[in-house]
């Protein structure tokens, strides 16, 4: 049984600051652009000028001179880790933002579905492998295979949108609201509840939006990255964040700015003139640090070779059951436990075996097997290229995951932790929230989910590999998705730790209180020091 501690904080006091004796000056600045703002930062490393010194002598074209010798010509990469850049994406699919979001040095913030009504969104629709065919019956297979695409996709919207309302009913008839609860707020919070069980049926198709705040490098990394994508709207998103970040930015303040301008030139033109290139200039975000983005040969012909070499080492075995949660440990016997876990973490992202069924097959292929496989990891590194994922290795904890992909989707946010995914797939079967039972609706969801993967099996099986990624836009929520996820213990704790608390949703509360119970029966010791809450404990509806 764990023990339950209240994670609350202790009411504080104000506590008067007294005024520093120092000759420290500490400023924000407020207004500068991003490359701008690296150069003056950079500065400091090569001038004695002070920080507003060096903001007066930069001019955007002296700003990009630097960077084009010190960024590209001399490699010095960390200057662009100083160009932070705030970027919306809009309208894209959830596939592709989980793409977008695996990135550990990224900071943004993704619509929830558990506050919105997501059947209003929208969804993403591929283009098949024949669909530019001049073949009449090539063509024909293709508009059949985009009918079969939209109307399972119409019909995961629909069950959604039954679900929610079914669920909605069935918890407000066994929560009843408290007098001093407001009605508007009793049905908010209960509806957030319902949307947390139908958000089970929504494809990876379905539209959504996300915000991003990065540095030049995570970014240009991050482009690079996209682009070397198998799925075309990856590819395309990738792209489309190069050109946002050589192209004029949207400024916030344009129409109060044309406003003022306006004003000033009814009392003097020319100084409106003036005002209007100041104040209505455009201004490029990254310009000069992004624009070599291009796609990565690296990770492109890696990805390949690697898909290869784990077909060939896993020989279409079956695929073991495994556990919700797996804490794997290093009780090898006769092997180099390093060189183990890299040549499986490598081919664990090119397949859908589990770690611990990867690790025995690599185990016993040998030591040249296991270093021809380390070997494919690198073969094709070029002289700037950092490392594939992979290859950070050596953490103590490492927990193979096999969850649902609406509850992955909230762990994955957890980027301190390297993360290993593998492609999303309905091999794995779906989970069924007991609250869908309950409200007497699984015969309706049961349905939904064996005709979207029926669907999917086929749109995969509809040609080649493009057919098979296009397939994965149709899979719901409800089906598994396997991660590999590697930590320390500070970060073993802090997830167990959030992710158990009552307001959280029940799939990753389970996940994290399995990730605790792992550590505790592995290290009964260190139990004692994780602050969780008993996921078995009832969970009072109306508190967030």
């Amino acid at each position: 049984m764990s023990e339950v501690i209240s994670t609350e904080p202790a009411t504080s006091h104000p506590v008067s600051t007294p005024a520093p004796s120092t000759s420290v000056e500490v400023f924000a600045v407020y207004g500068v652009e991003p490359e701008i703002q690296a150069y003056a930062m950079a500065k400091y490393s090569r001038s004695s000028l002070s920080m507003k010194e060096s903001l007066k002598e930069i001019t955007l074209q002296k700003a990009e001179k630097f960077l084009n010798t010190f960024y590209f010509q001399y490699g010095h990469r960390s200057i662009a880790d100083l160009a932070h850049i705030a970027l919306a994406i809009e309208r894209l699919s959830i596939l592709a933002a989980i793409v977008v979001a695996d990135e550990q040095r990224w900071d943004g913030q993704e619509r929830s579905t558990r506050y919105q009504d997501f059947r209003k969104s929208g969804y993403y629709t591929p283009s098949f492998q024949n669909d530019a065919s001049e073949n009449d019956d090539a063509g024909s297979d293709a508009s059949s295979t985009r009918t079969l695409y939209r109307e399972t996709i119409e019909s995961l919207f629909t069950a959604y949108e039954k679900v929610s309302q079914r669920t909605f009913e069935y918890l407000a008839g066994i929560t009843p609201r408290p007098a001093e609860m407001k009605p508007d707020a009793y049905e908010r919070t209960l509806r957030a509840r319902a949307f947390d069980i139908s958000r089970y049926l929504l494809p990876l198709a379905t539209n959504t939006s996300l915000g991003e705040i990065v540095n030049a490098r995570t970014l240009e990394n991050q482009v690079a990255h996209l682009l070397s994508q198998p799925h075309k709207e990856v590819r395309d998103l990738g792209a489309l964040l190069k050109q946002a970040a050589l192209s004029p930015a949207y400024n916030a303040n344009e129409e109060s700015l044309r406003a003022l301008v306006a004003e000033i030139r009814a009392v003097s033109p020319e100084i409106a003139d003036r005002a209007e290139r100041e104040l209505l200039r455009e201004v490029r975000v990254a310009p000069t640090l992004v624009k070599y983005a291009d796609p990565s040969l690296y990770e492109i012909e890696t990805h390949r070779e690697l898909q290869q070499a784990a077909a060939e080492l896993m020989r279409d075995a079956a695929i073991e059951s495994a556990p919700l949660v797996d804490l794997i440990d290093n009780d090898l016997a006769d092997a180099d436990p390093l060189e183990i876990e890299l040549a499986t973490t490598l081919v664990y992202g090119h397949c859908h075996y589990s770690y611990r069924q990867l690790r025995k097959t690599i185990e016993a292929a040998g030591e040249a097997r296991r270093r021809e496989i380390i070997a494919l990891g690198l073969r094709h590194r070029g002289p700037h290229d950092e490392l594939l994922r992979p290859f950070s290795a050596g953490q103590q904890f490492r927990f193979d995951i096999l969850m649902d992909i609406g509850g992955f989707r909230d762990m994955h946010r957890h980027r301190r932790c390297v993360q290993i995914m593998q492609d999303f797939t309905t091999a794995h079967g779906f989970d069924t929230p007991p609250e869908v039972e309950a409200a007497g609706i699984r015969s309706d969801y049961e349905v939904a989910m064996k005709r979207a993967e029926t669907a999917v099996q086929k749109l995969s099986a509809s040609g080649g590999e493009e057919a098979r990624q296009n397939a994965q836009y149709a899979i719901p929520f409800a089906f598994r998705k396997r991660t590999l996820f590697k930590m320390d213990f500070a970060e073993a704790v802090y997830i167990s730790e959030l992710r158990t608390t009552p307001a959280g949703h029940a799939s990753y509360r389970n996940v994290a209180y399995a990730m605790y119970e792992a550590v505790a029966a592995k290290y009964p010791a260190l139990a004692k020091y994780f602050r969780v809450h008993d996921v078995r404990e009832p969970v009072d509806l109306l508190k967030r």
